[in-house]
């Protein structure tokens, strides 16, 4: 007898329907899949025998065939395991086949029968929305994330004994509903508060300027002067994320198989701070099957990138196209996807390889030439792509003892949802001055006469390119947003100019 069940694979942040077909037969007994499996697809034939068996239902001893259709798309994962055991049961007349019509299946299965989560929940029930289906069944712990697509019914199932009984309408399982309480899934979120960080109030206004514009940042500073701590309290003045944007990045940390068990809308913006010796692939992404790297998973977030020289430059420079484009595009042989990565990128380093260069302090012991070859593993056009540079001193002693009463996060914040609320009435939701276009930049970064002649001196002795001209006005008019100035001032110009003229030092 012939069975057909549906269920979905993943491609990227999409899923795409699969068909899994079951053929049972006389003759020796046999089992085999075929459809382009990976080595965990077909893994799966033990893992559905003996969920079978140890579930108390029944195992053909006949010639079994399970084709996951397209058969020219290669599969990989686990969640076709559950789907794959339905359809041998449907085949075997042991549940009904209208009982599984219009009804999308996923699943991992544990040799004991229960049914252990997958990656990439909330796009497969996105995708049984698109398909017109009646439903999904997903394991339990994917339920809340799963239905925060609001798609189509989710039905979450703890082991292949509850879905046969569901199956056959011998118990009801009811729908899951994404309840406010569910809405809270984690990525890291921002630990500590500015009003902690002594001193670095150059610092600090550049990161406030930076989130109320969505800039990336690079700052430099000696070891101990608190770029570190500064970067990690970024990510709590950032605007909470809207609804859209935090379905885009619990799909990304779904598919790539960071979502905490249970788990449902990520509601707080991600950071993310991989280590230097991180590869290329595991900065943006790639793979055999292409997966989310870092650069996806701060999508909507922040990228910390400390010790910026000591990351290989292969991989630094791949950061190029999505702090240009925000997206990362991704090409194998098995297949070609883009991932989303539009991130505040925050750069740290040291002034040189001791750290001491221009320490009053400490004296540095490098050599000119060794101060070059450090800054030299940084590329011009990285550096082009970074909106704001700030040196990070020392914290003198009297700052660090004396401990005056220092802005706190939340006044911060305040200030930055004020600007991009400005910015959205201006150009748009989700659209902060540093994703402004050329058009939009001409529209709303004009200068009066005083700041044309100003910019032109800056231009002129400080050698900026034509990105990094934009790159300041952009800036500039960041900063005119948290003046709640409807145009760019000298002075808004020249604190702009001033993130830029660093670069020429740092």
């Amino acid at each position: 007898m012939l069975s057909r069940v549906h269920s979905a694979a993943l491609l990227g942040l999409d899923a795409y329907p699969v068909e899994v077909e079951v053929d049972i037969a006389l003759g020796l007994p046999a089992f085999s899949i075929v459809g382009l499996p990976d080595a965990a697809v077909k893994e799966s034939k033990e893992r559905v025998q003996a969920a079978l068996k140890n579930s108390g239902l029944k195992f053909p001893v006949k010639r079994i065939t399970v084709n996951l259709a397209p058969a020219d798309i290669r599969k990989e994962g686990s969640a076709f395991d559950l789907p794959s055991a339905v359809g041998i049961l449907v085949a075997d007349g042991v549940v009904p086949p209208e009982a599984v019509e219009g009804l999308m299946l996923v699943g991992e299965l544990a040799l004991d029968g229960r049914v252990k989560p997958v990656r990439g929940a909330l796009s497969l029930a996105l995708a049984a929305g698109r398909l017109g289906l009646r439903g999904i069944v997903v394991p339990a712990d994917n339920a809340s994330e799963a239905a925060v697509a609001r798609a189509v019914p989710v039905y979450p199932v703890a082991s292949l004994a509850e879905l046969v009984a569901f199956l056959r309408e011998d118990v009801q399982v009811a729908p899951a509903v994404a309840e406010a309480a569910d809405l809270a899934a984690g990525a890291a979120g921002a630990v500590g508060d500015f009003a902690e960080v002594a001193g670095q109030s150059v610092a600090k206004r550049a990161l406030q300027v930076a989130a109320a514009g969505g800039h990336n940042v690079l700052m430099s500073g000696p070891p101990g002067s608190g770029k570190s701590m500064l970067a990690r309290r970024l990510a709590g003045i950032l605007p909470a994320p809207t609804v859209q944007e935090a379905v885009e990045v619990t799909r990304i940390h779904s598919v790539a198989g960071t979502l905490p068990a249970g788990g449902g809308l990520m509601v707080s913006r991600p950071f993310r701070a991989p280590h230097h010796t991180i590869s290329d692939v595991g900065l943006v992404g790639g793979g055999t099957v292409p997966r989310p790297g870092e650069v996806s998973l701060a999508h909507h977030g922040v990228l910390f990138l400390d010790e910026l020289p000591e990351f290989r430059r292969s991989a630094l420079e791949v950061l190029r196209q999505p702090l240009e484009d925000g997206t990362v595009t991704i090409s194998r042989a098995a297949a070609s996807v883009a991932y989303p990565a539009r991130f505040v990128l925050v750069a740290a380093m040291n002034p040189c390889p001791c750290g001491y260069l221009g320490d009053p302090a400490h004296p540095c012991r490098c050599t000119p030439r060794d101060v070059l070859r450090y800054r030299a593993r940084i590329s011009g056009p990285l550096l082009d792509r970074i909106d704001i540079h700030v040196e990070v001193p020392a914290v003198p002693a009297d700052e660090l003892m004396g401990r005056a009463p220092e802005t706190s996060s939340k006044e911060i914040a305040e200030a930055v949802g004020e600007a991009r609320a400005r910015q959205a009435e201006r150009q748009g939701p989700e659209r902060p001055n540093a994703h402004m276009a050329g058009e939009e930049i001409e529209r709303f970064c004009r200068l009066d006469g005083e700041g044309e002649a100003l910019l032109r001196r800056a231009l002129t002795r400080l050698g900026l390119s034509a990105r990094a001209y934009h790159r300041t006005l952009k800036v500039a008019r960041t900063i005119a947003d948290l003046e709640a100035a409807a145009d760019i001032a000298p002075h808004h110009l020249a604190e702009a100019i001033q993130y830029r003229k660093t670069e020429m030092t740092a």
